[in-house]
């Protein structure tokens, strides 16, 4: 096979598969990250680590994973956990739904399993969370099934390496793409094979500016011999983020502050906040103070001050959090439109799971922040 002539997986020699496996793991063998689950790859924490890691950085998931699993050493410990002490450890690392199908899976698991967590691929598709990408990196890495785990990176690196300028997000390129990984992939070093693909796409076949000079792979790929590697793998044109406003009251009584927890059904349920809301066409922000916690908990505020604005940025929109001062006029708080509300001494907050934009407003309120 010439460079830069397609490597179409179903149609190349298996000698020219071989050479490709062989520069691909030897150069993961050379360049691998030292990870706590990589080095101890033991099935629990592949799984708690492959959950973590989706639409997460590593660097990022590190300290995280350690804790976690500090806290809930085995999948019995995680299972008989309370559902808020989970969302405790887990509090900062965003996309809270992972952490409530962790809880949900491992009671499952011991409920139905013995504690015995899946072997192959297509049993951890039946495990709340886990889709087919997470379902064939665990099975592959703990298990050694020979199945692709087809991520991000792995749809650059074979998009790339075969010259494909298709819509990568489209569901046919993204099953033709996992043949041609399941083509290649070796039995023998199955886990190790889609690690390092990965690995590559992380650390060498980069979004922006990739490194094909010490690419293992240099010698198969299309779109470096035809320099096409800005412009795949194809995508189409995001959509502009949307962007809204949010009141979130800091409402005080006596040594006391009010938070509410978020329905289970809720995005982020199940995590505690100052109460709050969208702002609604046709109000200014104060309004949306006064009119949220009267529909959220039943009460009559008075907004004393503005602490300050957030901005904070979710996967499919963008959010300013206005955050105010606030009193209590009448009424008594209760769980109207929320799943329970509750009277904390300013030094317990911390005791409680906020989502990452609140945790600003408790570093305000530990800070005594005074709005300018």
């Amino acid at each position: 096979m010439s460079a830069g002539s397609p490597v179409m997986m179903s149609r190349v020699n298996h000698s020219e598969i071989t050479l490709l496996r062989r520069a691909l793991l030897r150069w993961f063998d050379r360049h691998r990250r030292p990870m706590p689950w990589r080095d101890d790859p033991q099935p629990y924490k592949v799984w708690i680590s492959e959950v973590m890691l989706q639409q997460t950085q590593v660097a990022t998931v590190m300290p995280y994973f350690e804790r976690f699993i500090e806290r809930f050493p085995a999948v019995a410990d995680l299972a008989s956990a309370d559902l808020q002490d989970v969302l405790a450890v887990w509090q900062g690392l965003g996309y809270y739904s992972r952490a409530r199908n962790l809880h949900k899976a491992a009671a499952i698991v011991m409920r139905e399993r013995g504690g015995v967590l899946p072997r192959v691929a297509s049993d951890w598709q039946t495990v709340p969370g886990i889709g087919p990408y997470a379902a064939g990196a665990i099975a592959s890495i703990a298990f050694g099934e020979a199945v692709p785990a087809v991520d991000g990176n792995v749809v650059r690196v074979f998009t790339r390496l075969l010259g494909i300028r298709k819509d990568s997000t489209k569901p046919a390129v993204r099953r033709a793409l996992t043949g041609h990984v399941a083509a290649v992939i070796t039995p023998r070093r199955a886990g190790d094979f889609n690690q390092a693909v990965m690995e590559l796409g992380a650390l060498v076949c980069k979004p922006r500016n990739p490194d094909c000079k010490h690419c293992p792979l240099e010698r198969w790929c299309v779109a470096s011999a035809k320099g096409l590697t800005t412009q795949i793998p194809c995508r189409p044109r995001r959509k502009p983020v949307p962007h809204i406003d949010v009141a979130a009251c800091v409402i005080r009584r006596g040594d006391w502050v009010l938070i509410s927890r978020r329905r289970p059904d809720q995005m982020l349920g199940g995590l505690w906040e100052f109460p709050g809301g969208k702002q609604e066409p046709g109000e200014t922000i104060e309004e949306t103070a006064v009119r949220e916690i009267a529909e959220e908990i039943g009460i009559e505020i008075r907004v004393t001050g503005k602490l300050g604005a957030i901005p904070h940025a979710f996967s499919h929109f963008k959010m300013t959090l206005h955050v105010f001062e606030c009193r209590p006029v009448r009424g008594r708080a209760r769980a109207v439109t929320v799943d329970a509300v509750k009277w904390v001494a300013p030094p317990d907050l911390r005791n409680y799971p906020f989502p990452a934009a609140d945790l600003k407003i408790l570093t305000w309120l530990e800070n005594d922040h005074v709005a300018s």
